[in-house]
Formats: structure tokens, C-alpha cells, sequence
């Protein structure tokens, strides 16, 4: 094993950093001491990680190099080279950028430094720049590398520790929001929490008294504020002279950056002021849409564009006129939908959402994907259909129904009767139950709204009704009396899917409906049953002790040796005469408890299937008000729970009673109704599976259905192959009756049947029907023949199951049924893949003889920022439209108050909501909100959404408003596109470069949408708007539009062709995923042939790549190196301060092809590093004045700064630079001159080594060249 020595001190947080690290270990955690290392270690520092001999006793020094393998075993620094690269650079940031700055501010609150005000206010100023460059890079990310926790986030995180702690007051926070939401993230996790405590961020930054012990440890770490080798008398061995020194330049150095700064600022205040102001006028807030119009005419185009993107202006009025226009339906833009289409068919139905559901980020999230899936195929000019329906939702519309007529009259439906009951539920249908539909179309779901089904609509009764009969009287469907998942609440049986698994650590106290107080779970008695005719005793233990009332054997192991004396053995229940025997079972673990079980075959799955194998009684001790039954006095007629404080005490009144301690568990709690699940006997309608699951497992097999992921083929193998009968019976009155019959016959030839009796059961779709079938069965006359039709309604996942093809009319052969079914994709969580997924292939398999569908898509769960699951008692469960439109943080308080939260969890959950939301959710959106769910839809890993991001999406929707905008002003009034979008010849470099990149889009995005790679989509499309067609192309050609009309040539022309086509097509690329601004984009762009194009870009064709084939992979790297070059320059002016001065610059080029290349992109060059003048030179040399840097191994920049910066300033940081890279070369040539080098270390760190010495020599030389340019012009 490892050992880890790290300081005692509280606050030493590289320590910190190496414990979280070790946190984050899968198995094998180092063991960590805190005393120092002895000299027979070769630890310079803490924290040091002493390896085992096993890994080669290696001795690790510092903070990164402990962290970096520490995180390397958990796999937490990066899935690949680049991701590992991302991680270093934050290192270094977190080292040199992070730190010293951050113990500056805090080293003298803590009175481990002399306070002197003016170097900690300017050091204060200098940690708030740097935390905002942070903020900036983490505003569209939740982690700094990927989507997981990283070395990364570690270190950074331990870096602005001790300022979130003592400097960073709430104003500050306020400002950097996004590193604050990324710090709560990372303090919040399990494994900082384990090191860290609880962490109280600063109200008022003020100076900290600290313990004595802690202060000699401060003191410790103020000698080493950005260095891994801290050390004193106790804590690592004393400093290097060299060390001092270098650390001492380090803080000289800071000290000169801060009276720097300081000057900047003087300079700066009166403008500054004034520049205060400019923002406050820019500030619109929020615009509407006010122009009139009727629902369904098309919205106003004609005014102009307001001045910035909102997301309220630009979503009024589409969806209707998208609506009205028939867009949507399948028969847009064609005679017959039964006409072959050469392009093909695109079929989806909705996972209908419930009748009493309100719409939650997973809704959103299926809708965005499926909505994108389908704007896409209908772009590609497929004949598309995406079927909306809604599910009436048995248990819970009844609930909702039950408490509504309670709390308005007092009522229960018993009271009400059957009929009008449901006449009740019908009038609640009718007037809320469309609100969902409201919340799909303000989401842009672009369903065919004409073909919206309903499951109690009598189109889909009718076809649940036949395919009930059907399976029926195959034999498919049975009765048969078994155990079911019983809610005492409900008056019935419910699906797996309805019992929410509730894990207790121990004894706990849980609320349960009809019991005043909290009943006790969490625990396992022990009791002893005697054995008849001696004085043994066989000691058995439960959970439920109020079940032993029901028990009727003991079962123990056939090889366990306790027991076997006691075959053929009885043993005697002590409230009743009944004997109940010993049998021998292989379910038994003999190794937990004594390895003796009581056996409840009425109560318990397991006791089902033994007392099945072993013919024994079962006893049902319940009825179904959860009141006790069949059981002797005092207990008969008690209610379970109380029953169970009975139980034990007459247990203890025996002397049989032996302990009771605490037992983790899962108790199986109604999602419903929140009642405690019981496993009950109940005569029920069964559907037998095993033909059906077998199918459903084999069309997998044999690829004739694909599910994607195909991790999920596994779950689908393991359930299809060990599948049970699906009891399909609700003793509910909202649903599909079950169109069954039990038969009394009035003839004496016939015995009299029993309810659990199938042959006394006859189906028919009317009661005259059924009545022929059983006066057929039992051979006598119709008039002897008396019905009963079964009171339970169907399950609803039995409607939900035939849904594919219910929806058009099955088992009626319709037009709509012909063309549409079998369906192209089913896109759901993957939660549902058994109960529903499995459930359509199944009953598609049985009944139609056909797969509903050919692929399935199977997204991941949505949970909240960090990580957790969405739940209402931790205040992260959010509405869509709550993100869309915006909402304070006193409106989400509010929505707690109305829900049914107990008043503690809705402080809890409140907590939580002033943590996550504290200025509330800003409005972003539905564009925004689509693109951020189908960036995050990575497959296979559940989605840890963070609003912030979103917003993030929000401005990114600016950013295209305004390059539109700006595009539209450049193109002019009397701009006329080309009717065809293609090379005139006629191109810039800047021209062939964009519609190089925008052909490489076409390609990536038409990709991504066949392999449902979202992210690669949204990717693709962001990077193009953002990066190359904003920050790059609009900028070059900018020289192009003010020169164009002077110079008289076509290039104006060209560029303006150039510019509209990738505004068309990149509008085109984005309209499945952000439909409502694209709309509003593409409706001011001027068309190409107007008389022909389409009214909507919804029903414009998808760019594709035959057309759209312009990638060449020669020009993207020309443009490549032209960008190294150019984010070089900016570097160098953003060193020099060159904010608005244009200085010269010369490019060295290693050879003419370079030179060659640079003379042909220079007018980019210039244009992009807002350069005075570009010059390209290869042997002759650079004029003296320039700052020197390396764009790459081919050229390097020379920027002219003579007469216009301070040279001996200059020539101060290149010595210091130069002084530094020296030590570095001596230290790497120190290593590798040992003699034990070639043979130790491995081939791979020696050619990093010797690369590093070329490129620091090579830097080096460089240096050297810049010292004696500078000291040309002193």
C-alpha cells in the first residue's frame, strides 16, 4: 500500500488537493499520515507519495505530481491526449496564475504575512481579473475538461479555496457566477465533501485569527505561496538558497505586475467612468412581439430586426402559422400519402405523456431530440409523421380525480357510483386535459396535431378491446390466483413500475396514509419457533413481523449440518394450533443469520415460489384495507402496521422474542399514493410472456430490430430471456374495462366455478357474444347462461403496449395503417425499455405479425448540475417553461409551497433552490433550451443539466442575431442571390476557406443525425457560426466591403455571394434544433428563386454534401496556420498592451513556400492581428525594435514596438524569462547526464525530455535574439 504524508495544517491545500485526489481512487486508497516522512525517504516536501514496493517504491514530491497519479488511477485526468494536454494547462493555471495572487490576498487575513493594504487591494484586483478569465471559460461548461470531474477542476478548485473562504464577499460572487456554480459543484461532491467538511464561503473579508499550531503551518505555506516545495521545521526540509531566490524574484515580480496595474488604473478612471455608463444604454431587457396577427397568419417580416436577440420576440406567432400552413402533416406538399416517395417514409409516435402530467426537463428532453429527428427527416423531404397522443393514465387520473372530488364536495367516487364517477373523470379530462399539449407546441414539437389519439378514445378502446379478445381466446391471456404488488391506499394492484424502491440505512421512521404516527421500518427481529415434542428451539429473524401470522414452514439449506436432525420435524406457532414442518430448500443462504428462514408463501415473492415447490398452505393474513384476516384474536381486524407492536410484545410476553437491530432494506413504497406496497393473493388476468419475451429476444438476436446504444442489448437479453407473466388487472374504475365474463350456469349438469377459474371465464366484445361463447362451452341453452363482467379495468401499459398501431385504426385495415406501420424509430428513456419499449414489440409481434419499429433510440436520464437525481424534496426539479420564459428565485419558492411537500422538505428543498437559482432562472428560451439538451445527449451517460449552460445558448442565439443583422446591412437592399449556390471561380482564400468549413458542417451534421450523435450536431453548427464564420470570416472581408466599390472589381460581388450562401445554408443546418430563430432569420433573407422556394425554412431541403462538397483539406490547413499566426500576434499585442495601436509586423519565414503562403493570406493576416503592415521575409533580416514570438516551427512573429513601448522594461522580463529557461536546461541536462538514466527511465520520458531541451533551447536562442533587438534600440 501507498503512503501519503501530508501537513497537519487546515489550510494547506495542496495536502488538500492530494487528499481529494486519493478521495477520488477506485480501490486501493493510500494511507495517509501526517507526521514527516523519515530521512530514509527522499521526500523534499509534502505532500509526498511514498509507493509501494509493488509499483517500484517510487517516491513522488509536490502537490501535481501526488495529484496527477493519484487522479491517473481513477481515470481523472483526461479520456485522451487532448483532454490530458487541457488538463495539464489547468495545472499550470491553477500554479501560476491562481495561486500566488490568492495568497497574496489571504496570507495577510490569516497573519501569516505583514498587511500592507495597497499590495493586497491591487493584489485583490489582480485575483478578480484572473477569476473572471476562469468565469469566461467556464460560462458553457459545467467542469473545466469534459463532462466529469477532473484533475483539473481539483486543483483549480483547491487554488481559489482560501479566497472563497476569507476574500470572495456575495457582490463578488454575484460577478463571477459561473466559477461560483462551478465551485459549489465540486465542493458538493462526495468525495471533497469526505476531505473538506462543509465549507462556509465569505459574508465580509475581514482578518482571520487562526490557532498557534495552524499559524507556524501558515507560515509553513506563506514561505512557498506558488511553489510545491513548502517546508519548515515541521513541515519538509528547509529551502535551497536557489529556491529563496527564486521565489523571492516571483513575489518582486508580482509586486511590480500589481504597481502596474495600478498606474493602468489611474490612467484609466475618468474614461472608465463614462465606459460604466455605455452598457446601462445598451440594456433593452425584454422585447415583445407587438405587431397584430390573427393566430395562424403569418408574423410580420417586413419591420425591422430589434437591435438584440429575445427570445420572447422571436417565438411569438410561428407555431400557429407552421400549424395552419399543414407543415406538419405527412401530406404537405403531396397529392396521396399513399404515392411512393422515393425518399422514403419517416414514422415516430410520441411515448404518450400523461393525462394529468405537467411537462418536466425529461419531457423536454425526449421532445427536443424526437422534434429534431423529425424536423430533419421532413427537411430531407421524406414523408414524415410524428403522432402525438396522451395516455388517461389509470392510477393516476383516478387519484387526481378522487382528491379533487373530496376537497370540492366532500365525496368519495363510492359515493358517486361507477357511471357517474367516470362521467366526473371525463368532465376533468376535457376541461385540463390538454394542458400538456399547450406545453409541447411552446416547445416547438412539430406533431401532426390532426391525428392526436387519445387511449380511452373509442378508436383505441375498440382496438384494445380486440386485442384483449384475441390473446384471450388463444390462450395467451389467463386467470390465475397469484402474488401482486398491492397498495392498500388504491384498492389495488399496481406494475412494477409504480412501487418506488426507498433504501434505509437502519431503523427509520416513515409516514404511512391512515396512520396517525410514523410506523418503523429498518430493523430485523429475531424470534425462536419451538420444535413439537422437544425442548429445541429454531431461532428465525424478519422485517415484517407482523407476517409471521401467516407463516406455514421453516426452511432451511439441504446441506446445512445444524439442521439435519430435524428432517421430517415440526414446528409449533405459538398464537394458533398450527404445525408447520422444516423443509429443505437450496434458496437458503445458511450463511446469513441462522441460516433458518421463516416461510410466508401468501406475503412474500420467495415464500411464494417455495411453498409452490414444497405444496404448502398459504394463508392470506390481509384484506385489502391492509386490515388483518384469517388470524386468531387480538389480533383479527387489526391494521398491519399496529398488528406489528402487537406482535412483538405477545412475542416477548412468551419468552420467544430474542432481539431486534438495525437492518439496511428496501422498503417498496406506491409512487402513487405513498403507501406501503404488500405483497398480496389475488385472482388476476395474467398475459403469458414466454413465446412473446422469446420473439422479442431472437428479432434482437438477428438484427432485425436495433437498439441504440447497444449497451442497453444486454438489459433487453436479461429481461426477454427470464421474463415473467405480466399481470395485467387494475382494480381501479378509470380505464379499459377487460371485456371478460365470469359464467354461472342454472342447469345441475354443471358445477358451480370459482372466480380463479379460467374455463368459468368467457371474452366477448358485447355481452350477447359472450353469452354464446359459454352457452357453446357448457352445452346448454343462452337463457341458462348468467354474466358477471369483471369490475378491474386493463393495465395501462397494455393500452400503451398496442399504441404503434392503435393510432390508425387497428385491427381495421385503414390507409393510415398501411402506409404508416410499421413505424421507422421509437426515441424514449431508457428507464421504460422493458415496460413499454418491450411491452409495443411483443404485442407488435403477436398481433400484427409485424415490428412496430425498426430501431429504437434510448436517451439518458436527466439530472441536475450536480449530478443528483431530479426530485421535488431537493428543490431541482424543474419546469421547461420555467427556463423558457424565466422565473425569480420567490416564484420557484412559491411552486414548492403549492406542492405536497412536508413543511420540512420544502425548507430543504428551498435550500437547495437559493443554492442552485440564487438570483432565480433568467429567461432563456426555447432555442436555447433545445440546443443545450441535445449538446448534453451523449450516449449512454445520464445528463447532468446545468441552467447556466443554457444560458450560455441564449447568447449564442445573440451572436446569430447580430452576424445576420450585420450580414443583412452588408448584402444591402438590392442584394440578389445566385439561383444556385456554386463556385464562380472568382473566390478569395477567405471565400474557399468558409465554404470549405461550411461543406465540412454539411458533412459532420448529416452524420451526426444518422448515428443520433447530438452533440456532434450542435458542435458541428456552433463552432461553424461562432468560430470561423463570426470570429473569423466576418472579420477578414470586412477590408473587402469598404474597398469593394472604390476598386470597382467583382470581389464585392463574389464575397456577397459567398456571405448569403453560408447564412442560408448555416440557417438551414440549425432549423431542426433551434426552429424558432432560424425561422425568424431566414424569413429577412432574400431567396433564391422566390417564385419556387419554399414559404418556411421547416420545409426547405437539409443542405447536403453531393451539393455542399466545396471541403478541401489543403486550404484548412493553410487557414490553420494563417490562424497560429494570427492568435500570435494578438498574444504579443496583448502583452505589449497594444490595445488600439497598429504596429508593423514581420514574419519569418524558414522557406519561400511559407513566405509564399504568408504573402498570400497577408491581407487576412493584417486584417485579423490588426496589424499595420504584414511582411513576409525569409534570409534577410528583421529590423531592429521587435518583439519576438513563435507562431510555429515554420515562422516566427516579429512585431515592431519601437518608439512605442518601454524598452528597458522589456529587456527586464526577457533577462528574467532567459534566466528561467537556463535553469530549466541545466536542470533537464543535470538529468539526463546520470549515469543510470539510459537504463531507468523509460524510452517514451526520454524523447520527452530531449524535446523539451530542443524546444527551450530553441526558445532560449530566441530570447536571446529579442534581448539584443531591444538593446539595439536603447
Amino acid at each position: 500500500m501507498a503512503t501519503l504524508y501530508v501537513s497537519t495544517h487546515p489550510e494547506d491545500f495542496r495536502s488538500l488537493l492530494a487528499l481529494i485526489a486519493a478521495e477520488f481512487c477506485p480501490s486501493a486508497k493510500p494511507r495517509v499520515v501526517t507526521e514527516d516522512p523519515p530521512a530514509s525517504v527522499n521526500a523534499h516536501s509534502r505532500p509526498a507519495l511514498v509507493l509501494s514496493p509493488a509499483e517500484g517504491s517510487t517516491v513522488l514530491n509536490g502537490s501535481n505530481a501526488v495529484a496527477w497519479y493519484l487522479a491517473s488511477q481513477s481515470k481523472c485526468v483526461g479520456g485522451d491526449g487532448k483532454q490530458q494536454s487541457l488538463v495539464w494547462q489547468w495545472l499550470s493555471f491553477a500554479d501560476n496564475e491562481l495561486t500566488p495572487v490568492a495568497c497574496a490576498v489571504v496570507f495577510p487575513l490569516l497573519g501569516v504575512m505583514g498587511m500592507d493594504k495597497k499590495l493586497q487591494q491591487s493584489s485583490r484586483a489582480e485575483l478578480l481579473r484572473v477569476l473572471k478569465m476562469l468565469n469566461q471559460a467556464l460560462e458553457p461548461k459545467t467542469y473545466l475538461v469534459g463532462e466529469g470531474i477532473t484533475l483539473a477542476d481539483m486543483a483549480v478548485a483547491c487554488a481559489v479555496l482560501l479566497p472563497f473562504k476569507y476574500v470572495l464577499e456575495p457582490q463578488d460572487r454575484k460577478v463571477l457566477t459561473n466559477v461560483t456554480r462551478w465551485f459549489t459543484t465540486c465542493i458538493n461532491q462526495p468525495q471533497f465533501v469526505k476531505v473538506l467538511g462543509k465549507i462556509t464561503l465569505c459574508e465580509k473579508m475581514v482578518p482571520v485569527t487562526l490557532k498557534t499550531s495552524t499559524a507556524v503551518n501558515a507560515n509553513a505555506a506563506n514561505a512557498h505561496p506558488a511553489g510545491d516545495t513548502a517546508g519548515d521545521a515541521t513541515n519538509g526540509p528547509p529551502k535551497t538558497e536557489a529556491q529563496l531566490k527564486k521565489e523571492a524574484k516571483k513575489l518582486e515580480k508580482l509586486a511590480k505586475f500589481q504597481q502596474k496595474k495600478e498606474m493602468e488604473a489611474k490612467k484609466k478612471t475618468q474614461p472608465a467612468s463614462e465606459k460604466k455608463a455605455k452598457p446601462e444604454k445598451k440594456e433593452i431587457g425584454v422585447i415583445t412581439y407587438t405587431v397584430p396577427t390573427q393566430p395562424g397568419e403569418k408574423k410580420d417580416v417586413v419591420s425591422a430586426l430589434p437591435d438584440s436577440y429575445s427570445p420572447q420576440y422571436v417565438e411569438a406567432a410561428w407555431y400557429p402559422w407552421w400549424e395552419k400552413q399543414g407543415f406538419f402533416k405527412p401530406e404537405y406538399g403531396r397529392k396521396d400519402i399513399s404515392e411512393p416517395n422515393p425518399r422514403g417514409i419517416f414514422m415516430m409516435c410520441i411515448p404518450p405523456p400523461n393525462v394529468t402530467g405537467s411537462l418536466h426537463l425529461g419531457h423536454a428532453l425526449t421532445n427536443a431530440i424526437q422534434d429534431c429527428l423529425t424536423r430533419w427527416h421532413r427537411m430531407k423531404g421524406e414523408t414524415t409523421l410524428w403522432n402525438p397522443g396522451c395516455d388517461h393514465a389509470g392510477i393516476a387520473t383516478q387519484v387526481v380525480v378522487e382528491k379533487k372530488l373530496m376537497r370540492e364536495r366532500g365525496m368519495s367516487r363510492h359515493d358517486l357510483g361507477r357511471e357517474n364517477f367516470i362521467q366526473e373523470v371525463w368532465k376533468w379530462k376535457n376541461e385540463k386535459g390538454d394542458r400538456i399539449y399547450h406545453q409541447l407546441k411552446k416547445l416547438g414539437s412539430s406533431l401532426d396535431w390532426d391525428r392526436a389519439c387519445f387511449t380511452m378514445d373509442p378508436k383505441l378502446s375498440y382496438a384494445v378491446q380486440e386485442a384483449f379478445i384475441r390473446m384471450h381466446e388463444e390462450g395467451v391471456i389467463y386467470r390465475s390466483k397469484r402474488l401482486v404488488n398491492w397498495s392498500c391506499t388504491l384498492n389495488s394492484a399496481i406494475s412494477d413500475i409504480e412501487v418506488d424502491k426507498k433504501e434505509l440505512t437502519g431503523r427509520t421512521l416513515l409516514p404511512v396514509p391512515g396512520y396517525k404516527e410514523k410506523v418503523e421500518f429498518g430493523v430485523l427481529v429475531s424470534f425462536a419457533y419451538k420444535i413439537e415434542g422437544s425442548d429445541e428451539e429454531v431461532i428465525v429473524a424478519t422485517t415484517r413481523i407482523e407476517t409471521m401470522l401467516g407463516d406455514t414452514a421453516v426452511a432451511v439449506h439441504p446441506d446445512d449440518p445444524r439442521y439435519q436432525h430435524l428432517k421430517g420435524k415440526v414446528v409449533l406457532h405459538p398464537f394458533c394450533d398450527r404445525k408447520m414442518p422444516i423443509v429443505f430448500d437450496d434458496f437458503v443462504d445458511m450463511n446469513f443469520g441462522t441460516g433458518a428462514v421463516k416461510i410466508t408463501p401468501a406475503h412474500d415473492h420467495n415464500d411464494y415460489e417455495v411453498g409452490v415447490r414444497h405444496n404448502l398452505a398459504f394463508i392470506n393474513i390481509l384484506d385489502e384495507n391492509g386490515l388483518l384476516i384469517n388470524v386468531p384474536p387480538p389480533f383479527l381486524g387489526m391494521k398491519r402496521f399496529e398488528a406489528r407492536k402487537t406482535v412483538l410484545e405477545a412475542l416477548k410476553d412468551r419468552g420467544q422474542f430474542k432481539e431486534i437491530k438495525d437492518n439496511p432494506m428496501v422498503v417498496p413504497v406506491c409512487s402513487r399514493s405513498k403507501d406501503i406496497v404488500e405483497p398480496l393473493l389475488k385472482p388476476q388476468w395474467y398475459v403469458n410472456c414466454a413465446d412473446m419475451g422469446k420473439q422479442a429476444a431472437d428479432v434482437v438476436r438477428e438484427g432485425q430490430l436495433k437498439i441504440i446504444p447497444d449497451h442497453h442489448i444486454k438489459t433487453w437479453f436479461s429481461w426477454m430471456d427470464n421474463i415473467r407473466d405480466w399481470c395485467i388487472s387494475r382494480q381501479l374504475w378509470w380505464g379499459h374495462r377487460i371485456p371478460a365474463y365470469f359464467v354461472t350456469v342454472s342447469d345441475p349438469s354443471v358445477k358451480p366455478g370459482e372466480d380463479m377459474d379460467g374455463h368459468y371465464w368467457v371474452s366477448g366484445r358485447t355481452e350477447e357474444e359472450a353469452r354464446e361463447k359459454a352457452a357453446k362451452r357448457f352445452n346448454v341453452t343462452a337463457d341458462k347462461i348468467t354474466l358477471r363482467q369483471d369490475e378491474d379495468v386493463l393495465d395501462t401499459w397494455f393500452s400503451s403496449g398496442i399504441f404503434p398501431f392503435s393510432i390508425f385504426g387497428w385491427p381495421n385495415e385503414t390507409k393510415d395503417l398501411n402506409v404508416f406501420y410499421p413505424g421507422t424509430l421509437l426515441e424514449t428513456g431508457h428507464d421504460i425499455l422493458f415496460f413499454w419499449v418491450a411491452r409495443m414489440v411483443m404485442m407488435g409481434l403477436k398481433l400484427t405479425g409485424k415490428l412496430p419499429f425498426k430501431e429504437v433510440y434510448l436517451h439518458a436520464v436527466v439530472r441536475d448540475a450536480h449530478g443528483r437525481k431530479m426530485s421535488k424534496s431537493l428543490g431541482n426539479v424543474i419546469d421547461p417553461l420555467d427556463v423558457i420564459t424565466g422565473i425569480s428565485l420567490e416564484g420557484l419558492h412559491a411552486q414548492l409551497t403549492d406542492s405536497n411537500l412536508d413543511p420540512v422538505e420544502v425548507e430543504k428543498a428551498k435550500q437547495g433552490q437559493k443554492s442552485d437559482y440564487p438570483s432565480g432562472i433568467p429567461e432563456c428560451g426555447t432555442d436555447a433550451l433545445r440546443f443545450a439538451l441535445c449538446a448534453y445527449t451523449s450516449q449512454g451517460r445520464d445528463i447532468n443539466l446545468d441552467v447556466n449552460r443554457i444560458l450560455g445558448y441564449r447568447h449564442f442565439c445573440n451572436k446569430l442575431w447580430n452576424a445576420v443583422k450585420f450580414a443583412m446591412k452588408t448584402l444591402g437592399d438590392n442584394f440578389v442571390p445566385s439561383e444556385k449556390a456554386q463556385l464562380c471561380g472568382q473566390e478569395s482564400v477567405s471565400d474557399r476557406w468558409i465554404l470549405s468549413r461550411l461543406s465540412a458542417a454539411v458533412v459532420l451534421c448529416d452524420e451526426g443525425f444518422r448515428a443520433y450523435d447530438f452533440p456532434a450536431i450542435t458542435t458541428a453548427i456552433y463552432n461553424f457560426w461562432l468560430y470561423e464564420l463570426c470570429d473569423v470570416y466576418l472579420e477578414s472581408v470586412k477590408p473587402v466591403f469598404s474597398k469593394g466599390e472604390e476598386d470597382g472589381s467583382g470581389a464585392m460581388w463574389v464575397c456577397r455571394q459567398t456571405l448569403y450562401t453560408c447564412l442560408e445554408v448555416a440557417l438551414r443546418l440549425l432549423s431542426p434544433v433551434m426552429p424558432f430563430v432560424t425561422e425568424e432569420l431566414y424569413q429577412r433573407l432574400p431567396r433564391r428563386r422566390p417564385q419556387h422556394d419554399p414559404p418556411s425554412i421547416c420545409v426547405t431541403a437539409y443542405p447536403d454534401s453531393q451539393e455542399f462538397c466545396w471541403h478541401s483539406e489543403e486550404i484548412d490547413r493553410e487557414m490553420e496556420f494563417v490562424m497560429t499566426v494570427v492568435k500570435t500576434i494578438r498574444s504579443l499585442r496583448a502583452d505589449y498592451n497594444l490595445t488600439k495601436t497598429r504596429a508593423d509586423c514581420y514574419l519569418q519565414c524558414i522557406d519561400s513556400a511559407t513566405a509564399s503562403l504568408v504573402g498570400k493570406y497577408s491581407l487576412q493576416i493584417q486584417t485579423l492581428s490588426y496589424s499595420q503592415a504584414v511582411v513576409a521575409v525569409t534570409d534577410q533580416p528583421v529590423p531592429e525594435g521587435c518583439a519576438v514570438a513563435i507562431a510555429s516551427d515554420r515562422c516566427t512573429v516579429n512585431l515592431m514596438l519601437k518608439g512605442l513601448i518601454d524598452v528597458e522594461k522589456e529587456v527586464a522580463k526577457l533577462m528574467t524569462k532567459k534566466g528561467d529557461l537556463e535553469k530549466q536546461m541545466e536542470k533537464l541536462k543535470e538529468k539526463m547526464s546520470k549515469s543510470d538514466y539510459k537504463e531507468k527511465v523509460p524510452v517514451k520520458v526520454q524523447d520527452q525530455d530531449a524535446e523539451k531541451l530542443r524546444q527551450s533551447q530553441t526558445e532560449l536562442e530566441k530570447v536571446n535574439e529579442a534581448i539584443g533587438n531591444f538593446k539595439k534600440m536603447m
